[in-house]
């Protein structure tokens, strides 16, 4: 019992001190927020002030998180999450759990790491008790019911065995809400199917996710579904679920999701269509990969669709760019120690690009909302979907980093996966990108890069003022996108007679 007690404490993971730094961060941002704003008025409307303070404080939030003294204090982070890791486990783990922060008590070191534990245990407590406060916010009638809702939505699915489970509850949630059928499995890869009432076109669609988070981001939610904006064009998809991998799988590379597992599904998807080429739809790291693929098998591919896929790695538009150069970031440290690259770590990373808007603003957002059925319905959903993350196999992981955002080996012909060479003019068939203008994670310039590096002649672009996820989710992204973009893919496929 102690044991388990120790596994679910908060402390349990070493990427909480990680998670800290970026709360005293925060803390100075708004310092510096409240000497600025402190100054003047501001506006007499309570939302136009709460909007101006919010945009000033991710302002300096963002400026810190690109300082030189925040890249450096990082870096010491990921250095010393590393060390507490092989301290508690050694090198070459076979599992991705986490370990607790430095060594135990007694032992060198240990006094400090329970001074390190006791400041974090003091800050729960307040963050609990603001947490306390925003519940007694909640619009009644039944404030208490929302807040359940909202920590039910970030639990993870669990088996269908587990008594605790509603029977009567939906038990999609980790698969979509789209019906389907798994036509293809080899290890944890699943290859789901969907079916069109209608079937237009003789060249099926294949959608390939990242291998960070899961696909039913892409068929969240019925009216906010691309799975089902493509079925409704007439397209037959077909979506990988990459699953998760194991302690085992930290040796898979980029070769192996590339010239392996993708061609492998390419070959059962078209096989199964009866046809020589599909079209292929890539979002974000799964864009990138079909790039790569298409680069070196151009021949399996009709047209090419890429979203929010980050092509050219160079600039510093975006945070991930600037955190992941090699001075700043030792992704063979945190690989040799973890095995596999923790969920847990990338979950952080992701949400802690932008603080102020995930920490602080998306949850008054929430209590201004109380009352609206259908922001409950999305916002619970994109919750659990973003709180449901996994790992990703070590050495891919490395590889990513070092070839793609260290040395931007791609938009450079240098990039070879095992023997052959991944030459992006080899692409020449039509191509439709899909970009999002406050996309923080992929700036639009770094998938629209990819315009002058093929040899398509036919490539046109699509924007939408969204934010990475919200161009697969957002009610604007489904009403003024997705319409477009499915008919240039019907526009560009073999129609079906």
């Amino acid at each position: 019992m102690v044991e388990q007690e120790r596994s679910t404490n908060p402390m349990s993971s070493p990427f909480q001190p990680f998670v800290d730094q970026w709360a005293a961060c925060v803390q100075q941002a708004t310092d510096v927020t409240q000497q600025t704003l402190g100054k003047f008025e501001g506006s007499s409307d309570p939302q136009a002030w709460r909007r101006q303070w919010f945009d000033a404080l991710s302002g300096n939030t963002d400026r810190y998180l690109r300082s030189a003294p925040f890249l450096q204090m990082m870096k010491s982070h990921v250095q010393a999450m590393v060390l507490a890791r092989q301290y508690q486990h050694g090198p070459r783990p076979t599992t991705c759990a986490g370990a607790p922060f430095g060594p135990p008590a007694g032992s060198p070191g240990g006094d400090q790491s329970g001074r390190l534990e006791a400041a974090v245990n003091a800050r729960l407590e307040q963050l609990e008790q603001r947490v306390s406060a925003m519940e007694e916010t909640v619009p009644s009638p039944s404030p208490a019911d929302g807040w359940d809702r909202f920590l039910t939505a970030l639990r993870r699915p669990q088996s269908s065995e587990d008594p605790a489970v509603d029977q009567e509850a939906p038990t999609t949630a980790g698969l979509g809400v789209t019906p389907h059928e798994v036509v293809f499995q080899e290890g944890a890869l699943r290859l789901l199917r969907y079916r069109p009432r209608a079937p237009g076109f003789v060249e099926p669609t294949l959608i390939c996710f990242a291998l960070v988070n899961r696909p039913y981001i892409l068929d969240l939610q019925a009216d906010r579904s691309v799975v089902r904006r493509l079925l409704d064009r007439g397209c037959d998809v077909y979506l990988i679920d990459w699953g998760v991998p194991t302690g085992e799988d930290h040796t898979l590379r980029l070769q192996d999701y590339v010239c392996r597992f993708l061609a492998k599904v390419v070959d059962v998807v078209c096989r199964t269509a009866g046809t020589r080429q599909l079209n292929l739809l890539g979002y974000c790291m799964g864009g990138t990969m079909s790039t790569m693929f298409t680069a070196l098998r151009p021949d399996r591919v009709r047209n090419l669709v890429l979203m929010a896929t980050p092509i050219d790695f160079s600039g510093d538009e975006g945070l991930l760019n600037l955190w992941a150069r090699e001075e700043h970031f030792d992704v063979d440290r945190l690989v040799d120690a973890f095995g596999n690259c923790p969920g847990e770590f990338l979950q952080y990373c992701f949400q802690l690009m932008k603080p102020v808007q995930n920490f602080t603003e998306k949850y008054l957002t929430l209590c201004d909302k109380a009352g609206d059925e259908a922001f409950l319905e999305n916002f619970f959903a994109l919750e659990r979907w973003a709180s449901d993350s996994i790992p990703v196999a070590g050495e891919t992981f490395r590889e990513y980093v070092k070839l793609l955002y260290q040395q931007n080996q791609l938009v450079k012909g240098k990039l070879t996966l095992g023997e052959a060479a991944v030459r992006l003019r080899e692409i020449r068939c039509p191509l439709l990108l899909l970009v999002a203008n406050q996309d923080h994670l992929v700036p639009p310039r770094s998938t629209l890069a990819i315009e002058k590096h093929v040899g398509s002649t036919d490539v046109q672009s699509m924007s939408i003022a969204a934010g990475h996820i919200g161009l697969a989710v957002s009610s604007k992204a489904h009403r003024d996108l997705w319409p477009r973009a499915t008919q240039w893919v019907a526009e560009h496929s073999t129609e079906r007679h």
